[in-house]
C-alpha cells in the first residue's frame, strides 16, 4: 500500500514559511477568562495587595489636592481641607502664568538642572566602574566584605552624612586643620557655594554608591561562566573580557537606570540639601522641592506651589518617555517595550 505524501495543513504551513526563509506562524494560546486568573494567582495579589493600598493611599488619593494649583486656596477658611477646597475661589491659570515671570522659580530650575548634570556625571558612573573592579579583580574571599563596606552608608542617615563631612572637610574639619599643621591656608568646603554641587554629589556617591554596586553585580553573576572559558582560551586578557563580556551585559541594566534617572533629573534629594541651605545661601542651594517647600509651606502659599508641583511631574514624565525613546533608539528595552 503505498505511503501519503500528504503533510496536515499546520506542518506544511511551517515548511512553506521555513522554505521562504519567514518564522513560522505562532499558535495562540486559549484566552484563559479572569474568574479563573483570580483564583490562580489569588497567593500573589495578597502578597502585592499592601503595596497596592499604600502606593494608593499616599500617592494617587493625594493627587486629589492638586486642584488648588487653580484655585486661590485658603485653609483657614474651613474646618478641613476638603471644605476648604470646595469654598476657595477658582482663579485658573494664574499660577502658571505668574511661573512665568519668576525669576526665583527659573533660578531653582537652573540649579536643579545644574545639580542634576554633575550628578549624572560624576555619580552614575561609580556603581558601574566599583562593580566591574569588585567582580573582575577582587578574590571571592574579599568580594563580600568590599560590598558589605560599600553598603553600609546606604543606612546612614542624612544628618549623620553631613555631620560626617563636615567633621572631615569643614572650616574647623580634619582636613583643614592637618593643611593648617603644615603651613598652609585651610579650607571651609562645606560653606563655598560654587562647589555645592559637587559636594552634595560626593556626599551621595559616598552614601548611595555600595547601593548601586549590588544591582550591577547581580547582572554580571547572571553571565554564563562559559563565556568567560572561552574568551580565555581564545587568548583574551582581564580587561578584554571586561570590554567584550562584562560591559555588554551591564548594557540593558545600566540603560534602565539612566531612564529612571533622568526621570529624577528634577528631584536631586530635598533632605540633603534643605540640611545643608543655610550654610551656602539660597542662591547655590535652592531647587524646585526646596522652593515649593519655601513658597508653599513656609509662606502659605500652597496654590502656587502645588502648580510646580503639576509642571515637575509633567515635565519628569516627558523626560522619562523622552529616554526610553532614546533607550529603545539604542536597541534597548528601557522602562518597557515598544
Amino acid at each position: 500500500m503505498a505511503q501519503s505524501t500528504a503533510r496536515p495543513p499546520a506542518t506544511a504551513e511551517r515548511a512553506t514559511a521555513a522554505t521562504q526563509g519567514a518564522p513560522p506562524p505562532k499558535r495562540s494560546s486559549p484566552r484563559v477568562p479572569l474568574r479563573h486568573r483570580l483564583r490562580r494567582d489569588r497567593v500573589l495579589l495578597l502578597m502585592v495587595l499592601p503595596a497596592l493600598l499604600l502606593l494608593l493611599v499616599f500617592h494617587y488619593v493625594p493627587l486629589t489636592g492638586n486642584v488648588v494649583a487653580f484655585q486661590d486656596y485658603d485653609p483657614y477658611i474651613a474646618d478641613n481641607a476638603f471644605q476648604a477646597m470646595s469654598q476657595s475661589p477658582w482663579i485658573g491659570f494664574e499660577h502658571f502664568r505668574h511661573m512665568a515671570d519668576d525669576r526665583l522659580f527659573w533660578q531653582a530650575v537652573r540649579n536643579t538642572l545644574a545639580i542634576f548634570a554633575v550628578q549624572l556625571a560624576l555619580f552614575f558612573p561609580v556603581p558601574v566602574l566599583l562593580a566591574l573592579f569588585i567582580h573582575s579583580f577582587v578574590r571571592p574571599r574579599v568580594r563580600a566584605v568590599a560590598q558589605a563596606i560599600l553598603y553600609l552608608p546606604h543606612f546612614f542617615s542624612w544628618v549623620l552624612v553631613i555631620t560626617v563631612f563636615q567633621q572631615m572637610f569643614g572650616g574647623a574639619g580634619l582636613v583643614a586643620q592637618v593643611l593648617r599643621d603644615h603651613g598652609h591656608e585651610g579650607f571651609d568646603l562645606m560653606t563655598d557655594p560654587g562647589l555645592f554641587k559637587f559636594l552634595i554629589t560626593f556626599e551621595m556617591i559616598w552614601k548611595d554608591a555600595g547601593w548601586g554596586v549590588i544591582v550591577f553585580l547581580a547582572a554580571l553573576a547572571a553571565v554564563s561562566p562559559d563565556l568567560y572559558e572561552a574568551a580565555a582560551m581564545d587568548g583574551a586578557s582581564r580587561w578584554q573580557r571586561v570590554w567584550h563580556i562584562q560591559l555588554p551585559a551591564l548594557r540593558p541594566v545600566v540603560a534602565l537606570l539612566l531612564v529612571l534617572q533622568v526621570g529624577n533629573a528634577l528631584t536631586v534629594g530635598f533632605e540633603q540639601i534643605l540640611l545643608q541651605r543655610t550654610a551656602v545661601g539660597p542662591t547655590a542651594s535652592e531647587v524646585l522641592d526646596t522652593y515649593v517647600w519655601n513658597t508653599g509651606l513656609d509662606n502659605g502659599n500652597f496654590g502656587y506651589g502645588a502648580a510646580i508641583g503639576i509642571v515637575k511631574g509633567v515635565f519628569g514624565l516627558l523626560m522619562v518617555l523622552g529616554a526610553n525613546k532614546a533607550a529603545h533608539l539604542m536597541g534597548e528595552q528601557g522602562v518597557y517595550k515598544r
